[in-house]
């Protein structure tokens, strides 16, 4: 397994002084931001694709092509989030008639990936519950990630954090809801803090990690070193970036905190830091 962080000044000042360790920069398709990267580590790229909304020319196969070939990139993701005034529905319905048509759109924009890179590099990423982004909560129940991933023969992408905001929004047991998905084609995962926001009365990702978070980082990878879940390709930390949110929330402290520590649970021993 190889540890990610995301690309941030902030990351890069604690790399410059070595006080943090990783493998890998995880970065946008940006080239800028790319190229920043690339001077310290290597690169890879976490896609914008959303499956069911057929926004693949936001970055063109040709792009990501060119993208598996210069960078450290080894999967094509796309997130599983159809967007609901798409099919005329409530994002929160539970009326499972719609559910036929969300697959179908999903696995029409995936069957696209696939013919052009292969089951075998496309993995497909849980979303989460979020008004703002419209997915339809129908897509977040474990059963329909895991028939897509099925069907499509793809890898997944477990976002630690997504399965955190799903489980609590559906009220299912966190790792109740994450065992439940199909976790035998696990190619990479995930991890962020979360934090209740108040003006959007619901969980938000990409802040520290909390107590509840790390408790669930630990207990999955502790099922991947004990084997009873594949091993990742890469795991990433998904605090810190750049520009509005991402700026804002890219503390120097949290990071020198935070990446040691995960990288202790990714490794499976203990790191000593350096300050």
């Amino acid at each position: 397994m190889k540890l990610a962080i995301n690309y941030s000044p902030q990351t890069a000042d604690l790399l410059t002084f070595k006080r943090v360790e990783f493998d890998l920069y995880k970065t946008t398709e940006w080239p800028e931001m790319i190229a920043a990267a690339e001077a310290q580590r290597p690169a890879y790229v976490h896609f914008p694709l959303m499956a069911g909304r057929h926004n693949l020319e936001a970055v063109g196969f040709d792009r990501i092509e060119e993208l598996l070939h210069s960078t450290a990139t080894p999967y094509v993701n796309t997130h599983l989030a159809p967007h609901a005034k798409d099919f005329g529905m409530a994002f929160d319905t539970t009326d499972g008639s719609y559910i036929e048509s969300l697959v179908d759109a999903m696995e029409r924009d995936i069957t696209q990936m696939i013919e052009r890179f292969g089951s075998e590099k496309v993995i497909l990423e849980n979303a989460n519950y979020d008004p703002n982004y419209q997915v339809p909560t129908l897509v977040i129940q474990p059963e329909v990630i895991s028939r897509v991933v099925n069907e499509t023969d793809c890898g997944l992408l477990l976002d630690l954090a997504h399965a955190r905001m799903s489980a609590v929004y559906l009220g299912i047991d966190m790792q109740e809801y994450i065992s439940r998905l199909p976790l035998h084609a696990l190619r990479e995962l995930h991890v962020a803090g979360t934090r209740y926001v108040e003006e959007q009365q619901r969980l938000v990702d990409h802040y520290p990690m909390t107590d509840v978070d790390w408790t669930l980082t630990e207990w999955a990878l502790d099922n991947i070193h004990k084997g009873q879940w594949p091993e990742p390709n890469i795991v990433g930390l998904e605090y810190g970036g750049t520009g509005g949110f991402f700026s804002a929330n890219s503390d120097i402290n949290v990071l020198a905190r935070d990446i040691p520590r995960l990288r202790e649970l990714v490794l499976g021993v203990e790191v000593t830091s350096s300050h």
